[in-house]
């Protein structure tokens, strides 16, 4: 369900740049040795990353038009940024660039428009939808054990089967920062893409305070234990929510940049500063990738029959 993909690329600066109109001889910084105008400004800016805000800043004005996000929709999925990943949110914002929330804010409203005006064509049926929301794998509590030695974490499966705590063991064995919490890894979601795969796929496969055998995955051999499981809304309380995730499953980068072409054709955009009359060619010069012909291989494969 965790299909939508953070596109960090506002650079720092944003507001700054768009403000630098007009009055281009007014000075923003005065000294001794001269003054620092707008329009000086502006042109060190607009060479450095102008094409990129200038995207962002035309894209954001053209899908606006057409699209509605609310500041609830985008306070919505920033909170799902932050629950996602966590105590890192913070270092997220330092390592793009972005001086605050607020102007992360910008990026997360684009995104969203951007993914409205790349779903608007897709359509799904009921069935689909229902299949979909049946084969999601609701998020659960996990916590584990894990140490390097396949001794020991069968010494440690021995303790548990004869009735031994398990936060106490992970505390005493468990080689990871969990430990201290009982080995408590919170709840964790079959897309998450950081964790191990064969983890994911044991512990999605246990029912509630069922423990696991052994499992080496490339972190080492862990014991895992489902604490909890949280429960599905019904179907028709979440239709809605689901078939927009349906949708926005099917869209890839081509069918985004399809998208973004054909909104700049609609707004007949015209950049009227030559330095930045580029900005927009690899968008509106975009060519839908040709499916393979696979002619040749059929026949291929007939001859060889």
């Amino acid at each position: 369900m965790k299909k939508w993909v953070l596109t960090l690329t506002l650079a720092a600066g944003v507001v700054g740049l768009a403000a630098c109109g007009g009055n281009g001889g007014e000075a923003v910084v005065k000294t001794k040795a001269g003054n620092i105008t707008k329009d000086e400004l502006y042109e060190v800016m607009k060479d450095r990353i102008g094409e990129q805000v200038l995207q962002q800043l035309v894209m954001d004005k053209v899908l606006s038009k057409e699209y509605k996000v609310s500041d609830e929709d985008v306070t919505k999925k920033l909170e799902e940024i932050k629950a996602e990943v966590g105590p890192q949110f913070t270092m997220l914002l330092q390592q793009n660039g972005f001086k605050d929330e607020d102007e992360f804010r910008q990026v997360v409203k684009l995104n969203l428009l951007q993914e409205k005006s790349a779903t608007k064509d897709i359509k799904v049926t009921e069935k689909e939808v229902k299949e979909f929301y049946d084969n999601e794998k609701p998020e659960r509590q996990v916590r584990h054990i894990i140490v390097q030695e396949e001794k020991t974490i069968k010494e440690i499966k021995g303790k548990l089967d004869k009735g031994e705590d398990f936060a106490a063991l992970a505390k005493e064995y468990s080689e990871d920062g969990t430990a201290e919490k009982g080995g408590d890894l919170g709840f964790i979601s079959y897309e998450d893409p950081q964790l191990d795969q064969e983890f994911k796929d044991e512990a999605f496969q246990l029912k509630k305070d069922e423990i696991s055998a052994p499992l080496q995955t490339q972190f080492g051999w862990h014991l895992i234990q489902v604490t909890d499981i949280k429960e599905k809304e019904s179907f028709d309380k979440v239709k809605d929510k689901y078939e927009y995730d349906l949708k926005l499953s099917k869209v890839d980068g081509n069918v985004v940049q399809k998208a973004m072409k054909e909104e700049l054709k609609k707004a007949d955009l015209k950049v009227e500063d030559k330095d930045l009359q580029a900005t927009f060619e690899e968008i509106l010069n975009y060519e839908e990738p040709k499916a393979e012909d696979t002619t040749e291989g059929n026949a291929e494969d007939t001859d060889k029959e």
